[in-house]
């Protein structure tokens, strides 16, 4: 037979559609063609696979070859087409039976020794096969059976915490061909891959650091409580050395644990960046100030994930908030309202998860040391107000929480009792965070302006109240909900159905802006 099919994926943004490779063999000179909006890395694989199917001891067929990757529209990247591409050669040239390919999906790079080498993305084209699956079983309301992944050694791992989707891993090209001859030939059972199974997760995630680390700080302990417990943003201000990132990096481990499929969107994520993750625990993106707008969002020719779509689920640091370029730090608006990013280019339009916590911290001003009573600041008001006015009232109105940091004196350093771990905290972090599911499907974050007139009720103290502080902080329309928001999560954290003045009145203390 002189045709053959071959089915892989693709990787676009981070979904997995399907890729058939069509391998026919022809008269003529010997040339191998490669159509269907191959990127370089693939169209350089056809010399990869020549040199891997001779050195595994195989013939390169002296014809001319034309490969077709099907849809010819959708554009395919990266090295992982070459494993399909050799085993649809060696189908269509009869060293291989193509009868035997249909129950299986190939990814893997080729060495030129014939090795497989590490590809990213192999978690999401795991997902992907499930995915559709499923979605055929519901169509023909019948079980459909699931294409089994063949893929690297070093991806085996990652691929199998997908429930439902059978990996075998292979070492190189001439592993693969053996499990795909012992099909045909029973006496070559021993030849056979084996089913990667699943590395058992651990049931709780080991965090290097613990929020105990933070000595006083009471006011901006509690603020991350609630930030917790909602899934609120949060600012804090104040001088260099006040512990500012110290907390912002204990936020994660007071979080409540993903769920399993949260946990497999977050590596997912990661497997498409090509970058490590330990697998559970919940992402903390610390991001320089001389971050681009591209680099923040994520784009590029065929864009890919950017810090915001890396930080979802997790948290989001800027650090030194006003030292970003303006421009930079507009990008956020829309991601932070919408908890998704759309990004555009001439042929293409790719939407990328950004639901993720912002937590910001600045000093006050330039030199960092205004209203500490040390009488250390030399900056001039309109220096302040210059430094001030980089952020945007827009972007500060979209931060839920903003918490004056104040100067530790060294003898509460020297002297204070160690706080609360972060297991404490996460224990009542949790069992808000199971209210709000139990009542709204969503954190109180989330919430619409439907849904908070739907889950959230004042008595009439509580609205004279938001009516005089409105008032007073000259609130928006977007400033109200988001006070309505944390109090719903203040009254949450003390196990309370309803919402009190004294819920009220602490969620408008973090409401200075």
């Amino acid at each position: 037979m002189s045709f053959a099919q071959v089915y892989t994926r693709s990787v676009v943004g981070l979904h997995a559609p399907q890729v058939i490779i069509e391998v026919h063999l022809s008269q003529g000179l010997p040339a191998l063609t490669i159509v269907g909006l191959p990127a370089a890395a693939v169209r350089e694989s056809k010399d990869r696979v020549r040199s891997a199917i001779i050195n595994s001891g195989f013939q390169f067929p002296n014809r001319r070859l034309t490969i077709n990757l099907a849809p010819a529209d959708l554009p395919k990247d990266g090295a992982r087409l070459d494993l399909p591409i050799a085993i649809g050669i060696l189908a269509a040239s009869g060293q291989l039976e193509p009868e035997t390919l249909s129950g299986f999906e190939f990814i893997g790079e080729l060495a030129l020794n014939g090795e497989l080498r590490q590809v990213s993305g192999s978690l999401a084209v795991a997902r992907a096969i499930k995915a559709e699956m499923l979605a055929a079983c519901k169509n023909t309301e019948q079980d459909s059976p699931l294409r089994q992944l063949i893929v690297p050694c070093d991806n085996g791992a990652e691929a199998s915490r997908v429930d439902g989707v059978t990996i075998l891993a292979a070492q190189n090209l001439k592993a693969v061909c053996n499990h795909l001859q012992s099909l045909a030939d029973s006496s070559l059972i021993d030849e056979r891959l084996e089913v990667v199974q699943a590395t058992a997760v651990q049931s709780k995630v080991a965090y290097k650091v613990d929020l105990a680390d933070v000595k006083g700080q009471h006011h901006a302990r509690r603020a991350l409580e609630i930030a917790a417990a909602g899934g609120h943003s949060i600012l804090f201000t104040g001088p260099p050395g006040s512990g500012k990132t110290l907390m912002a990096s204990r936020l994660p481990t007071i979080l409540p644990d993903l769920s399993d499929e949260d946990a497999l969107e977050v590596a997912s994520t990661y497997s498409v960046a090509d970058s490590d993750y330990d697998y559970g625990t919940r992402p903390f993106r610390q991001v320089h100030h001389t971050i681009s707008a591209v680099a923040l969002v994520g784009g590029g020719s065929r864009p890919k994930p950017g810090e915001i779509t890396l930080a979802n689920k997790g948290i989001l640091f800027l650090d030194e908030l006003p030292e970003f370029d303006r421009t930079v730090l507009e990008v956020l608006r829309q991601p932070l309202e919408a908890k998704q990013i759309t990004i555009s280019r001439a042929n293409s339009q790719l939407t990328f998860p950004a639901n993720f916590q912002l937590v910001a911290a600045m000093n006050p001003c330039p030199c960092g040391y205004d209203g500490d009573g040390s009488g250390r600041c030399r900056c001039r008001p309109e220096q302040i107000k210059r430094y001030q006015d980089k952020l945007s009232g827009p972007l500060l109105d979209r931060i839920d929480l903003h918490i004056t940091v104040p100067a530790l004196p060294i003898a509460d350093l020297q002297n204070a009792q160690a706080g609360e771990t972060s297991e404490q905290v996460r224990t009542r972090v949790a069992a808000a965070h199971q209210q709000q599911l139990e009542r709204q499907k969503k954190v109180n974050n989330e919430l619409s302006p439907s849904e908070i007139d739907k889950y959230i009720h004042l008595g009439a103290g509580e609205q004279q109240l938001l009516q005089l502080a409105q008032q007073r902080l000259n609130l928006s329309a977007r400033g109200y909900h988001r006070v309505l928001r944390v109090a719903r999560t203040i009254a949450d954290l003390a196990d309370s159905e309803g919402i009190t003045s004294a819920h009220v009145s602490e969620a408008l203390s973090y409401r200075s802006k």
